[in-house]
């Protein structure tokens, strides 16, 4: 990682959390701190179910159970069973008190307040950088929490990924898309070491999949790459199929291939940009109508190299 990228990074976290108070003790006049008058907020009137707020906000559920016990405390938030009809009585949910309603007002409504002070000092065509900015800020990060990894083809989050992939191309091909027209995946193809699923996750949520099939004495096949609407236009498809094939040059093939539809344009020009080059068809898909084929360049290969860890101790003399 190039170190001015990580130093700009730094400086950019010093910037923001100084300019957006979470360093006070008291966020916005809460009398609270960032904490839990996120965790406030995140629960609405609405209320959430405490599972999906330690997804949302990627808390552990040690310091969750902490900030809840802290707003029921104050008389602002009740946990307790959700309240669904055949629901499962484990499920623990979050509600709003009326005095927690009260408080969450006040806080949108600082929270606009907070924001105008914000732009209140730019000249016009600044905020609208600024505003601008932001946005593709909040993209980007975004991109950067969706965690990639191996995972059971039978999982439901797997299961709902190909269910909505199938939703997808049904919507897109001509005609529509028939699963019994298709050539088969089974469950086996993609369980190392016939091959892997890899899913998609931000916040815990699935919003993406890919596949390769490790063929004995043939070239690897790519398969299933999907990626939800909410995030497609932030490279996660590129990174699924960088990551399928890292994992089928990891384990010795030097060639991965795939086919396609004409009507997934997106797919194709990504595979292009990719280093994919076009070949005859090598299978009777019934919906293909582009093969592609692309050489690797050896074990480990294409990517990036990962991430190294900083010690704590080299950490402990910089500023954060």
């Amino acid at each position: 990682m190039r170190s001015e990228f990580v130093a700009a990074v730094r400086r950019f976290n010093r910037t923001v959390t100084q300019r957006v108070g979470a360093l006070d003790d008291e966020y916005m006049a809460s009398g609270r701190p960032l904490a839990q008058a996120r965790l406030l907020w995140e629960i609405s009137p609405d209320g959430a179910e405490v599972a999906a707020l330690r997804a949302r906000l990627g808390l552990d559920s040690g310091y969750l159970s902490r900030l809840l016990r802290a707003l029921e405390n104050d008389g602002l938030v009740t946990v307790g069973p959700a309240d669904q009809p055949g629901g499962d009585a484990r499920v623990r949910a979050a509600a709003l008190t009326g005095a927690g309603q009260a408080e969450w007002a006040k806080l949108d409504e600082r929270s606009d307040e907070f924001a105008s002070a914000i732009l209140a000092p730019l000249t016009e065509p600044h905020r609208e950088r600024l505003v601008a900015a932001m946005a593709q800020v909040e993209r980007l990060l975004i991109a950067s929490m969706v965690v990639i990894e191996p995972c059971p083809p039978g999982d439901p989050r797997a299961r709902a990924c190909v269910r909505a992939y199938a939703r997808d191309i049904n919507r897109r091909f001509d005609g529509g898309f028939d699963p019994a027209l298709s050539n088969p995946v089974h469950d086996e193809e993609l369980i190392p070491p016939a091959g892997v699923f890899l899913l998609a996750t931000l916040n815990s949520e699935p919003v993406g999949c890919g596949a390769v099939k490790l063929h004995p004495d043939a070239p690897a096949e790519i398969k299933r790459v999907w990626v939800a609407d909410t995030v497609r236009g932030l490279g996660i498809g590129r990174r699924i199929l960088r990551d399928l094939e890292r994992y089928a040059g990891e384990r010795g093939w030097t060639t991965v291939r795939l086919d396609t539809n004409r009507n997934l344009t997106e797919a194709i020009a990504m595979y292009h940009a990719a280093g994919y080059q076009e070949i005859e068809p090598y299978n009777n898909e019934h919906f293909a109508h582009h093969w592609f084929e692309k050489k690797l360049d050896g074990p480990g290969q294409p990517g990036e190299q990962p991430p190294q860890r900083t010690s704590s101790r080299r950490e402990s003399r910089r500023d954060p």
